[in-house]
């Protein structure tokens, strides 16, 4: 059996592991990543939002989203309803993916886990 990383687990202890051809990618993402007003205040000394609303179109940041057959997560959302969806090592599935053309897999959560084949 080689020894690539992804083998360790298998040679450690399990002799008799049976090998699966996929791999798990996980990341564990901050739900307040974000810079919720402006530096500079209006006149008057009101606050500026800079964000998008929490929810755009019934999707938020960090939701697993189908796009044509293709999973990935909303990186980018915009108020016109299109987002950025990025697999988890930073591979762009879509740039400007209309929310018309996702599907909503999975609520966001701390622990992002995605699950594809080995190759």
């Amino acid at each position: 059996m080689e020894k690539p990383h992804i083998n360790d687990a298998c040679i450690d202890s399990n002799l008799k592991a049976i090998r699966t051809d996929e791999q798990y990618r996980c990341a564990i993402k901050r739900k307040n990543n974000r810079q919720l007003h402006k530096a500079n205040y209006l006149k008057g000394g009101r606050k500026k939002k800079n964000q998008a609303p929490h929810t755009v179109k019934g999707f938020r940041l960090l939701d697993r989203v189908d796009y044509k057959g293709n999973t990935g997560f909303i990186f980018g959302r915009r108020t016109s309803g299109y987002f950025d969806v990025r697999q988890l090592d930073g591979i762009r599935v879509h740039v400007n993916a209309s929310h018309k053309k996702l599907k909503l897999m999975e609520p966001a959560s701390t622990l992002l886990i995605e699950r594809r084949l080995a190759g």
